[in-house]
């Protein structure tokens, strides 16, 4: 498996969210990853595990979900290619996920070891601002959704989606999308029909 590729990808994304990078320090984090295949439909993560790397995605697309009471599915979040899969908020603090993450086709993910960034803070302040700058973008990411919920009706949120992610909308069944817009499969359905009328 050829990971030059993979690298580079992982090494823009960190100048791209932080351009303070120097050399050294992006040589420093790209020589701690380890790049990994994965067929689709495999769990990256299981709930109940801590999580010991984050999963940059060179190639393909993975979702986050729980299990709710019911035994449903519910997806929380989707990770395309460059961007990162986590539940950031235990994997900062170690602590056991409470979501799954599967990857929904053939992956290829960049693992940064959760020791690796912890010895990069300690080794390099511009990790700091990294640390901080991703932080943000999780916290971000969460509250837009929790706001989709509060202030968007069903087609609102699904415009909503789809202005954002149009490149993988025919790359997501619509079980998933549906659960993760909250609604009723049939709902989802009557929602595109109406999007493609108004076209």
């Amino acid at each position: 498996m050829d990971i030059t590729q993979p690298i580079q990808a992982y090494s823009n994304a960190l100048k791209e969210i932080c351009p303070e990078f120097n050399s050294e320090e992006i040589t420093f984090m790209c020589n701690k990853v380890k790049v990994i295949d994965l067929k689709a439909n495999t769990l990256y993560l299981k709930a109940g595990e801590i999580q010991k790397n984050i999963a940059f995605s060179f190639k393909g697309l993975l979702r986050s979900f729980y299990i709710n009471d019911k035994g449903e599915e519910i997806t929380i979040d989707f990770t395309k290619e460059n961007t990162y899969a986590a539940d950031y908020g235990a994997f900062i603090n170690q602590k056991p996920s409470k979501y799954y993450i599967e990857t929904l086709e053939t992956c290829l993910i960049v693992n940064v070891p959760f020791t690796a960034i912890q010895e990069c803070y300690t080794k390099f302040k511009n990790c700091e601002k990294f640390g901080r700058l991703i932080a943000e973008i999780y916290l971000n990411k969460a509250q837009n959704r929790t706001n989709s919920f509060l202030f968007y009706n069903a087609e609102q949120r699904y415009l909503h989606f789809i202005s954002r992610n149009i490149d993988i909308l025919n790359r997501i069944s619509q079980e998933h999308l549906s659960t993760f817009l909250g609604i009723k499969r049939q709902t989802l359905t009557r929602i595109r029909k109406k999007t493609i009328q108004s076209i």
